[in-house]
């Protein structure tokens, strides 16, 4: 693996010293950051007591050399409409930002690290195999 995306709860358990996040992205050429997922974070930033804090980190984390802000694209909206579409049609919708999220994954051929167990029904999508925090 040498490429991985990075889900908002996984960026979480990185900055919280989670061995298993550690090691992945220490093994890897390249971390994506999806615009979406920054936005969840400056959610939850938002949402606690350390907000200068947890922005500074950010800032910092996004500047390293291996760390690539992932914008969406033309094929991101593509990819998400396919995505959408079959999540439907199978009964299993999961959180609209999580569907950006899968399909920027989808797009720039990564593996996602993730807790959430229900990008497992998005077909086409690699993930990380690594589940239980």
């Amino acid at each position: 693996m040498t490429t991985v995306t990075l889900d908002s709860n996984a960026y979480s358990a990185f900055m919280r010293g989670d061995e298993r996040v550690l090691h992945t992205l220490a093994a890897v050429q390249r971390v994506y950051l999806p615009l979406f997922v920054i936005g969840e974070l400056h959610y939850g930033f938002r949402g606690g007591s350390k907000l200068r804090e947890n922005l500074l980190q950010l800032q910092r984390f996004v500047e390293k050399p291996t760390v690539e802000v992932w914008l969406p694209t033309e094929e991101t909206a593509v990819i998400y409409g396919e995505v959408m579409d079959r999540l439907k049609r199978n009964g299993s919708l999961i959180p609209i930002n999580d569907v950006w999220i899968a399909s920027s994954t989808i797009e720039s051929g990564s593996k996602l690290v993730t807790y959430d167990q229900h990008f497992i029904s998005i077909p086409g999508l690699r993930l990380w195999n690594n589940f239980s925090p």
